[in-house]
């Protein structure tokens, strides 16, 4: 698995700093690609890391364009990884087809 693109975000309040990075990975799959999406928050306070939540959702399709898609939209939003895959799932769902296995 690799990462393809990355996309990043940063958020503060008075005493907290959240990070985050939104990636698509890849791995080989049955002789071509599958490209996923991972996304990480880091939270930070006086520069020391706390907290760090991280979630993947792996093949969802072997089309980049469409996950490229889903990594803008995820970006905009600033979808924390705790709801990734309800933000995620019907498309997701949808282009398991992709794959036409």
């Amino acid at each position: 698995m690799y990462i393809v693109d990355s996309l990043y975000n940063v958020t503060k309040n008075e005493e907290k700093e959240s990070r985050y990075a939104y990636r698509i990975i890849s791995e080989d799959f049955y002789g071509g690609q599958a490209f996923g999406i991972e996304a990480e928050r880091q939270d930070l306070i006086e520069g020391n890391v706390i907290n760090i939540e991280r979630d993947e959702i792996r093949k969802i399709s072997n089309i980049e364009e469409k996950v490229k898609e889903l990594l803008s939209l995820i970006h905009d939003n600033q979808v924390s990884p705790i709801h990734l895959v309800d933000i995620l799932g019907e498309y997701v769902d949808e282009y398991v087809s992709d794959f036409n296995l």
